[in-house]
């Protein structure tokens, strides 16, 4: 089979994993004439975003589509009739390579079905990414999606070579992945996901006591090379939909690995259909929506300081499912209208995060603009916040929010909400 009739079929394959941005690692480039790319920069297939806000394309492809295993939801699974296709080593490599001489990339996200078994599989994951680095000097983002079970050597090896490390917690319930996927071990996942904190938590560790970006040491020839491990963390992905799993239990389980693993992001794929599916599986893929308010609700938890319980009780038919409707900040707000108005002129900067319409940057130009000078309405504006969305729920030195019922309020964000969602149809 030719190299391009084996991309476009396994760069097919790929475009199920969700976890795929490329924020949070080291700044690595080709200045000087050394090395071939960069971490930053660029745009061309699969587009992820650097710490700065850049665009970086990432060349994203399965080594291969084969697989050992027969998990319910997965279009590649061993019992599934789909075309088969295998990456050499050598051939991901050269792909990566004259992707990015050609400018359409400045990275690889590398994942895989399971062939032979777990070791030979990561064995042949590490050794892309090993060839990339050592013997190219490829300088750009590499992402490479683990085998659980997998030894605990690869794992150390891959995290030597590779920006991020992923390792799927698939489904939200131990129940489901058994029920799903039986050869897959919820232990091995999270013993998996533990090996990787500790030695990214070590590498960190090291560079604090050095005071320098220089961790794992090891020799290569007579020159003495250092290497961080895996510098933008670790991610997982989790599939919404294919099963009963609610919206507190996905967010619960979030909250957890964000504590335990100091996982970088989760993802949230919601399940779609797949050809030949198997009979334990819905027929009907969840909204998009679902997927897209479960984003938004993980961002609450992460930085603006709201826990689980606080999201996913806002539902009228409180089954921890969250609205589709509405966004869960604005959600939030609308069921706690005991909290508001926020005085802008003299909230702290955790209630001003609890105001819809409000993102961490408007509340720090709040605070900074109000250093100087106590702030109207008008000025909102200027700084750059959403009066139409935030008026209901601040009040100014020249402004108080009328006393508006939550049901009515709520039916006027639906409607705006539809009117700016019907741009798109």
């Amino acid at each position: 089979m030719k190299t391009l009739h084996k991309l476009a079929i396994l760069a097919d394959a790929a475009k199920y994993d969700a976890s795929c941005a490329s924020s949070g690692s080291i700044k690595r480039d080709s200045k000087k004439g050394k090395g071939i790319g960069s971490t930053s920069g660029g745009m061309g297939i699969c587009h992820s975003y650097t710490p700065d806000g850049r665009c970086v394309s990432l060349l994203k492809i399965l080594l291969t589509n084969f697989c050992i295993y027969d998990c319910s939801y997965c279009i590649n699974r061993s019992s599934s009739d789909v075309q088969r296709a295998r990456f050499s080593v050598e051939e991901i490599v050269n792909l990566t390579l004259d992707f990015y001489k050609r400018n359409y990339i400045e990275g690889l996200f590398l994942s895989s079905g399971i062939i032979q078994s777990s070791d030979y599989t990561m064995e042949q994951l590490v050794s892309v990414a090993k060839t990339l680095r050592k013997t190219h000097d490829f300088r750009g983002y590499i992402h490479l999606k683990t085998i659980p079970d997998a030894s605990p050597e690869l794992l150390q090896q891959a995290g030597l070579y590779a920006d991020r490390l992923s390792i799927n917690i698939e489904l939200p319930s131990k129940k489901s992945l058994k029920q799903y996927a039986p050869e897959k071990d919820p232990s091995t996942i999270h013993q998996s996901m533990t090996q990787l904190k500790d030695h990214i938590d070590e590498s960190k560790e090291s560079r604090t006591q050095k005071k320098s970006a220089v961790t794992v040491t090891r020799r290569s020839g007579e020159k003495k090379k250092s290497l961080v491990y895996s510098p933008a963390g670790q991610s997982t992905q989790m599939i919404v939909g294919a099963d009963e799993s609610s919206d507190k239990k996905i967010l619960t389980l979030s909250h957890y690995l964000y504590n335990k693993y100091s996982m970088r992001r989760v993802y949230y794929s919601a399940f779609s259909p797949i050809p030949d599916a198997s009979a334990v599986l819905p027929i009907k893929s969840p909204p998009l929506m679902r997927e897209h308010r479960l984003y938004q609700a993980d961002w609450l938890l992460r930085f603006y300081g709201f826990n689980v319980n606080e999201i996913s009780e806002n539902n009228c038919a409180n089954d921890g499912m969250l609205d589709l409707e509405i966004d869960p900040k604005l959600a939030w707000a609308i069921n706690h209208r005991e909290f508001f108005p926020v005085n802008i002129n003299t909230a702290t900067r955790e209630d001003l995060l609890r105001v819809p319409g409000i993102g961490a940057i408007g509340a720090s130009r709040i605070i900074q603009s109000r250093n100087f000078r106590r702030l109207r309405y008008q000025d909102l504006k200027k700084i750059g916040v959403s009066v139409s969305k935030v008026s209901a729920f601040i009040e100014t030195q020249d402004h108080t929010p009328k006393k508006l019922d939550s049901q009515y309020l709520r039916q006027s964000f639906v409607k705006q909400e539809n009117q700016q969602l019907s741009l798109f149809n």
